[in-house]
């Protein structure tokens, strides 16, 4: 990839951190942390891998992203807007009154949002029924999911994850942001997810680790999958959580709960102007 695509990747990346961190702070809002640890993952998949157009968002054939982690939906709005679905002036009132930017990712609140989500562990299987119907259908199109670590803790997670292995569901891609922090702690200590990688194995996926903000690393994977025909797609994505924020909070559970105050949002905000 050549070095303009990369700069015009990283201001992008910039663009919709300082988009996140301005959203928490009028809303006074929670989850930045989450939001920030999957910035690169989102980019990555809406301006070089998937198939959709900002223009028609619903057209028959697009690519489909399932956004399963939606209390980070500050981090989904602020790609689309900055990719074209919608005027950046509507990310002024995510969760004010009057606003049309719910805190979890609503369908149709804005183009290009596929699903309604909140309660974790519901996202895969959706993805996984989008991607069983373009089987049936005979259609093209592939379906990208992103999950947080936290809700593969979540039984229903593992059925959609055995489901897509036994029907070779090898037009889905879920992408798991591994910030490796949740609500209450690390998730090492609240419910170890380690072997990873092994576990989706044994389900019949294929599954390979890269570096969740490293947009070369992200991009040569996507444009892999899927790894293996008839196997679906795991992307094990590390990342840090509230990277490009406040810099107190950036991998710890801070993160998760307490929105920036004004003069930390001014700080951030800054400190990203110098990258």
């Amino acid at each position: 990839m050549n070095s303009k695509k990369i700069e015009f990747l990283n201001k992008s990346a910039k663009e919709v951190r300082k988009n996140i961190i301005q959203m928490s702070t009028r809303a006074k809002s929670a989850h930045t942390g989450g939001a920030l640890s999957c910035v690169e993952i989102l980019i990555a998949l809406y301006f070089e891998i998937m198939n959709v157009d900002s223009k028609n968002p619903y057209k028959d054939d697009r690519d489909r992203l399932v956004f399963s982690k939606a209390h980070d939906a500050k981090a989904l709005y602020a790609v689309l807007a900055e990719k074209g679905f919608f005027d950046k002036k509507i990310l002024d009132g995510y969760e004010l009154n009057g606003g049309r930017l719910p805190g979890h990712s609503t369908r149709n609140c804005v183009p290009g949002v596929e699903i309604s989500a909140g309660s974790l562990g519901h996202g895969l299987s959706m993805a996984t029924g989008m991607a069983y119907a373009g089987k049936i259908d005979d259609k093209t199109y592939k379906v990208f999911c992103i999950l947080s670590d936290g809700e593969c803790d979540e039984g229903s997670t593992w059925e959609a994850i055995m489901f897509a292995g036994h029907h070779k569901l090898d037009n889905l891609v879920t992408v798991v942001d591994y910030n490796k922090l949740q609500g209450f702690g690390y998730t090492k200590n609240v419910l170890d997810l380690e072997p990873f990688s092994q576990k989706w194995k044994s389900f019949g996926w294929e599954a390979i680790e890269v570096d969740g903000h490293g947009f070369e690393e992200l991009i040569k994977t996507f444009k892999k999958v899927p790894l293996k025909k008839g196997r679906p797609t795991v992307v094990i994505a590390h990342t840090t959580k509230g990277l490009g924020g406040v810099l107190k909070h950036i991998n710890q559970v801070s993160s998760q709960y307490r929105p920036p105050t004004k003069e930390e949002a001014e700080d951030a905000i800054t400190e990203l102007e110098k990258l």
